[in-house]
């Protein structure tokens, strides 16, 4: 293999998390596409794609890591448009309701069940976690961690959800729902989510699905402690180089597949050449014991501190801290009032550290791993 890449473009995703990651070398490149976003970044993301050469807009996989609006809204917005796509994508990672309640049959709080009602209808059979034959992405309580290895030998090790995270979303997906259809209805998720201006591509385009008179009611999100919970993260790698690509992830779930991972490789840390910081930089996802087992120079904190303040100060003082490189480097994507302070010369020679800051809603940061 010819001088081989791997990179991650950190899109202006407002609040929330859109991250394109592309691997490969000179002859080929290949994607994979990592949450949308809010609905109001979802430009961002369309311009992205539009950007892609065309004939060479690929996705070898989507995931969706978790139902919070934050995360979700973009890829709705963005399977809402009718088919033919002008992308193609082989595999969509997501959690749905059929996944949290295997007994029901079929599907799957409300953006959930949105965003499964256009897996079942948009995607080709097989498609919807063809990498886990159709079930649910999730970490088993014991042997090994779950490895997929997708086109063009890039490897990923799955670190979250576990069963018992899975378990705790579906009280709260459930919660979510309420009285505006039930769980796991296809036709009423779908009747609901035409009636839902921000995700309508133009009028009509949902294709068929039948007009309700009645709006819905006022959207609430998930618990957002089980919904963080249930996120999809994983190990990346690929030619040498490699990614912790976080999502909202407890550090409990992560940590223990670390531990897991460690203990099979037969190594005390575990060398990547990047870490996607979990809730964006919140001071309840990175942990003392999280950083002890993790050897990174960068780490990407993806927000504009809009909603929730993020990065907290706690979370990126122990990033720094605790990280066993002299001089970690902090991504962020974009310049705000909660990341400036950490901009300061100052501050850099004192805590030894770099930062790089993106240009915010002009583009993407690209980080080359």
């Amino acid at each position: 293999m010819s001088d081989p890449f791997m990179r991650i473009d950190m899109l202006p995703a407002l609040h929330g998390d859109c991250l394109l990651l592309s691997w490969g070398d000179a002859r080929r490149t290949r994607r994979l596409l990592i949450d949308g976003g809010p609905i109001g970044a979802y430009d961002a993301l369309e311009q992205r794609l539009a950007a892609l050469p065309a004939g060479d807009r690929r996705f070898e996989l989507m995931v969706l890591s978790h139902v919070d609006t934050d995360h979700v809204d973009g890829l709705v917005r963005l399977l809402a448009n009718p088919r033919p796509w002008p992308f193609t994508v082989k595999d969509v990672w997501f959690n749905g309701w059929r996944h949290l309640e295997p007994a029901h049959g079929l599907l799957g709080g409300k953006q959930g069940e949105y965003f499964s009602a256009l897996l079942a209808r948009r995607l080709d059979d097989g498609a919807w976690n063809g990498a886990f034959d159709g079930a649910a992405v999730v970490v088993p309580d014991d042997g090994p961690l779950p490895q997929r290895r997708l086109a063009g030998d890039l490897t990923l090790t799955l670190l979250s959800p576990t069963p018992a995270k899975l378990a705790r979303m579906r009280s709260a997906w459930r919660k979510d729902v309420g009285d505006a259809m039930e769980p796991g209805d296809l036709d009423a998720a779908w009747a609901l989510l035409a009636t839902q201006k921000r995700y309508l591509p133009g009028q009509g385009l949902l294709g068929g699905a039948e007009q309700l008179d009645h709006l819905l009611a006022r959207q609430s999100k998930p618990d957002k402690a089980a919904a963080n919970g249930a996120s999809i993260a994983f190990l990346a790698e690929f030619g040498g180089k490699s990614a912790l690509l976080l999502a909202d992830a407890h550090p409990d779930a992560v940590c223990a597949s670390l531990q897991r991972l460690l203990a099979a490789r037969g190594q005390q840390r575990l060398a990547v050449d990047a870490v996607k910081v979990a809730h964006h930089g919140s001071k309840g996802n990175t942990t003392d014991a999280l950083m002890a087992l993790i050897d990174s120079p960068r780490f990407l904190f993806s927000s504009n501190g809009a909603q929730f303040g993020h990065p907290d100060q706690e979370a990126v003082r122990r990033v720094i801290g605790r990280s066993v490189h002299a001089r970690p480097t902090l991504y962020f994507n974009y310049t705000s009032d909660h990341n400036r302070e950490w901009a300061s010369p100052a501050l850099q020679r004192e805590l030894a550290y770099t930062t790089v800051y993106g240009p915010g809603e002009a583009g993407p940061l690209v980080v080359d791993l």
